[in-house]
């Protein structure tokens, strides 16, 4: 399974230093058979070696230039890099990307053979108008994506259940994951409000490949824990 945590805006650069020192001694204590990922901000890039992978929120498409608040692969390859989050809702919906550019970045980052988690999912409105409206929107984030790209990890993120204390039911989850499988190979993820209390009732769900957190996992202990609910799903 897949356990990755997104920091977003949150944790400073000793804070992330001092949660990544305790959860590479958490998975090499545990001999964690999971595969783990942390995505810190941007000014918390470091170098790092150990188990966890680490990647990154958001990048521009470019080696480098003139486009200012973002970064680039020479700011990446200095802390060897190789692994974007692309297509966040809260990158689509609160900074405006348009599918068109991600479908730029996504391009970009995959000629240069990274691991890509892709995010889609649906806001509450879209969620209310019924089943096959709210396929035919997640189909619409996948227009322009290469599904079959062997470093491509997709997550699903209901819209309205991020940040919110809200999920879908189980049996939801199921639907949505079993109708995605149809359309590609890659690992699936479930994000949107997962947190140490829930995560034990999402991971063993059908077609749910692992899961993507947000502020349930900004305590590494509750995240430890997680990964260990991974670990014990037989």
């Amino acid at each position: 399974m897949i356990i990755a945590a997104n920091f977003k805006t949150n944790l400073t650069r000793l804070e992330t230093k001092e949660y990544l020192i305790h959860l590479e001694k958490f998975v090499s204590d545990n001999n964690v058979r999971q595969e783990v990922f942390v995505f810190p901000t941007a000014t918390s890039l470091d170098n790092h070696s150990g188990k966890v992978n680490i990647g990154v929120q958001n990048a521009y498409p470019t080696k480098n230039g003139a486009f200012t608040g973002e970064i680039g692969t020479d700011q990446l390859d200095e802390f060897n890099i190789k692994t974007v989050l692309i297509g966040h809702s809260e990158r689509r919906h609160v900074l405006k990307e348009s599918q068109e550019f991600i479908i730029s970045k996504y391009n970009f980052y995959k000629a240069l053979g990274y691991k890509i988690i892709y995010c889609i999912g649906e806001p509450l409105d879209v969620r209310e108008s019924g089943e096959a409206k709210m396929m035919d929107y997640l189909a619409s984030q996948m227009v322009g994506i290469d599904m079959d790209y062997e470093n491509l990890i997709v997550a699903y993120e209901p819209v309205w259940a991020i940040g919110t204390g809200l999920t879908p039911t189980n049996e939801d989850i199921v639907k949505v994951h079993t109708a995605l499988r149809l359309t590609c190979k890659a690992p699936l993820l479930y994000g949107g409000s997962v947190k140490v209390d829930n995560v034990k009732e999402i991971l063993p769900l059908e077609n749910v490949d692992g899961v993507l957190v947000g502020s349930g996992a900004l305590n590494v202990n509750d995240f430890c824990s997680m990964i260990n609910d991974a670990d014990n799903i037989k």
